[in-house]
């Protein structure tokens, strides 16, 4: 069973909110090589004014390089991990 984190109940949405740790799929460190640094604006432009309201905060994130447009047909690949992801939901 997956490990879970229960939610103190401060409003009524919260209450008997539960959502998973990732302990089981985080076994190991991020690889390095295929980690990236994700520049946060804070929903401020260049000139440094606030462009967007309600965005900033949160924790500090790296973006996983994932390869989707895989093309090499007769090479195996072998999957060495699977990692937790902070920037996609699904």
């Amino acid at each position: 069973m997956a490990a879970t984190r229960k939610f103190n109940p401060v409003t009524p949405g919260t209450r008997h909110r539960i959502a998973p740790t990732f302990e089981e799929i985080t076994a190991s460190k991020p690889y390095k090589p295929l980690l990236a640094v994700v520049k946060r604006t804070g929903g401020r432009n260049a000139d440094g004014h606030r462009a967007m309201r309600y965005i900033g905060g949160g924790h500090k994130r790296r973006y996983r390089i994932i390869d989707f447009h895989r093309n090499k047909f007769d090479v195996e690949a072998t999957v060495l991990t699977v990692e937790y992801d902070p920037n996609r939901t699904a």
